[in-house]
């Protein structure tokens, strides 16, 4: 079955703004503004996907502790883009949200679906939410250069939980651990 557009009335097309009469963001900030808000949605998608399927398949004498956090970061990064999107749409704009408008919007690339050993699929998501935490610092810059404060706040809050997963995956990822050389081959 597809969507059938004859009987529904289209509310905003996706990539226009409508300016907000209560926020009063003028068009041309907004848009640049929803711009980067977007890409953030679309990455954090990107992120949370991936999250998601090492979740499903970490293994080994860490398994339990690992899949725990996995599952605390994936919905951590759900409930940051759902902020993200919400702002999005509250100053104008229509979020992302589509799966190939999420992938042709994001700034850093989903890992793909072949199942990696966990120190190889922890080290690609430190570094994609390293990427993240890039831009979400420009996009405050952003944000703030244009006077919308409500915006840096969504972001600040965001990279809050982005930088601490990082670093937990930063601790994961260091050499030091109680499991025995014998286990690990």
């Amino acid at each position: 079955m597809s969507f059938q557009q004859s009987d529904s009335e289209l509310r905003q097309e996706f990539g226009t703004v409508e300016e907000s009469p209560a926020l009063r963001i003028e068009e041309e900030r907004a848009e640049q503004i929803i711009d980067a808000l977007n890409a953030d949605l679309a990455a954090s998608y990107v992120l949370y996907h991936q999250l998601k399927k090492h979740h499903w398949n970490v293994e080994g004498a860490e398994f339990l502790e690992l899949h725990r956090f996995l599952e605390e970061a994936y919905e951590d990064v759900e409930e940051q883009a759902d902020a993200i999107a919400e702002r999005a749409q509250a100053i104008g704009g229509v979020p992302v949200a589509g799966p190939t408008n999420l992938a042709d919007h994001s700034y850093v690339d989903f890992e793909g679906e072949d199942v990696y050993d966990v120190r190889t699929s922890l080290r690609n998501d430190m570094e994609i939410f390293g990427d993240i935490v890039e831009r979400f610092r420009d996009h405050i810059e952003l944000a703030n250069s244009l006077g919308d404060y409500a915006t840096e706040e969504v972001l600040r809050d965001a990279i809050d939980d982005y930088e601490e997963h990082a670093h937990h995956l930063e601790h994961y990822l260091e050499d030091d651990t109680l499991v025995v050389d014998e286990a690990t081959h």
